[in-house]
C-alpha cells in the first residue's frame, strides 16, 4: 500500500465506545466499538497516515465505583493509575476491532496501542481549584463523610447530587510523542492520549510523578497533533457538525469556518463550556501552533468530512 504524507489524528469522542441508554457492558462496547471502526477503516485504505486518541469518561467512573465498593477489601487505585488502566482497556477494544476489520477488508496495516503520559503544571489553576466531575452521585452526608476521610473536593453537581471534582489542567506536552511519531511515520495506526493520557508532572529534581487528575481528550489530541507533525485533526463526536444558536429554532450548521471566525463565536457564547466549547478551543489551539485544518463532524460521516462533504471543516 502507498502511504500517503498526510498525517491525521481522530479524537473519537465517548459514544464511540458507550452510548446512552445502552448498558455499559463490555460486550456492548466492543460492539460500538466495531460500529464506529468503517471511517477509520476506509482512511486507512486510502492510506492516511494515522493516530487514534478517545474518551474514556464512563469507563472512568465504572473503574472508580469499583474502588469504592471494594474500599476496605482491596488496596484503593489513584484516578492517575485509572486513566492508565482505561487507555489499557479501551485501546485493546478499538486496537483488536480495527485489527479484524482491517484483515476483513485485506487492509494491511499494523496497529498498536500506547498508555500515553501527558505533561502538566503541578501548579495549574485547576489544582487549587478542582471542577471536573468524575464518579458517582453521593448524599451530602455521604459527600462530607468522603471528603473527612479521603479529602475528596465536593461540590453539588447541577442539583442531582454531591460528586467528586479533580483538577482538569492544561496539557503542555505528550511524553511519547517522539516514538508515536516514529511509528507513525512507518505506517503504523497508534492508538495513543486515550482520555487524555495519564496526567504527570516533574518534581524538582526531574523525576515524573503522576497526578490525581484528568485532561481534557480533545486539547491533548490537538497538542499531540502538533508535536508529531499532523496536517490535521479530526474530532469526531454525536453532532454531525458545528451550529450556530444551537437549540433554537434559528440553529444553523457550518460547514466551514475560518479560525477567526471560531474566535468570535466562542467570545460572543456561541459554543458552551459544557459542550462545544473545548473543541472550538482546541481546533484554534491546533491552528494556531501550525495545523492545517480542523474537522468536527459525526463518526458515521468522518470519511466524508475529511473529503469535506460533511461536518465542519476549520482553517
Amino acid at each position: 500500500m502507498r502511504l500517503k504524507n498526510r498525517c491525521v489524528v481522530i479524537a473519537l469522542g465517548g459514544n464511540a465506545i458507550t452510548r446512552p441508554g445502552v448498558p455499559d457492558t463490555i460486550a456492548n462496547q466492543f460492539r460500538h466499538t466495531r460500529e464506529s471502526l468503517p471511517p477509520i477503516i476506509s482512511m486507512a485504505r486510502d492510506g492516511y497516515r494515522m493516530v487514534i486518541t478517545h474518551g474514556n469518561g464512563p469507563q472512568v467512573g465504572n473503574a472508580l465505583l469499583r474502588v469504592e465498593l471494594a474500599r476496605d477489601r482491596a488496596p484503593d487505585l489513584p484516578l492517575g493509575v485509572l486513566v492508565a488502566d482505561t487507555e489499557g482497556g479501551i485501546g485493546y477494544m478499538i486496537e483488536q476491532s480495527l485489527q479484524n476489520g482491517l484483515f476483513k477488508e485485506n487492509i494491511e496495516r499494523d496497529v498498536v496501542t500506547i498508555v500515553t503520559q501527558t505533561l502538566v503544571d503541578k501548579h495549574d489553576p485547576s489544582v487549587s481549584d478542582p471542577n471536573k466531575f468524575v464518579g458517582q452521585f453521593f448524599t451530602e452526608e455521604d459527600a462530607e463523610r468522603l471528603s473527612k476521610e479521603l479529602g475528596w473536593v465536593m461540590k453539588m453537581d447541577k442539583g442531582r447530587g454531591w460528586r467528586r471534582v479533580v483538577p482538569s489542567p492544561n496539557p503542555l506536552k505528550i511524553v511519547n510523542s517522539k516514538i508515536i511519531k516514529t511509528l507513525v511515520d512507518m505506517g503504523v495506526i497508534v492508538i495513543a492520549g486515550g482520555g487524555g493520557g495519564a496526567p504527570v508532572f516533574y518534581e524538582d529534581d526531574g523525576r515524573l510523578e503522576g497526578m490525581d487528575a484528568v485532561i481534557d481528550k480533545d486539547r491533548a489530541s490537538a497538542v499531540l497533533g502538533l508535536e508529531i507533525g499532523a496536517d490535521t485533526l479530526m474530532i469526531l463526536t454525536d453532532a454531525d457538525g458545528v451550529y450556530l444558536d444551537f437549540a433554537t429554532p434559528q440553529q444553523r450548521i457550518l460547514r466551514t469556518m475560518t479560525m477567526e471566525e471560531a474566535k468570535e463565536h466562542l467570545a460572543n457564547g456561541q459554543f458552551p463550556k459544557g459542550s462545544m466549547g473545548p473543541k472550538i478551543g482546541s481546533a484554534i489551539h491546533f491552528l494556531e501552533g501550525g495545523g492545517e485544518k480542523v474537522i468536527i463532524s459525526s463518526i458515521a460521516e468522518g470519511h466524508l468530512a475529511l473529503k469535506g462533504e460533511a461536518g465542519t471543516t476549520i482553517t
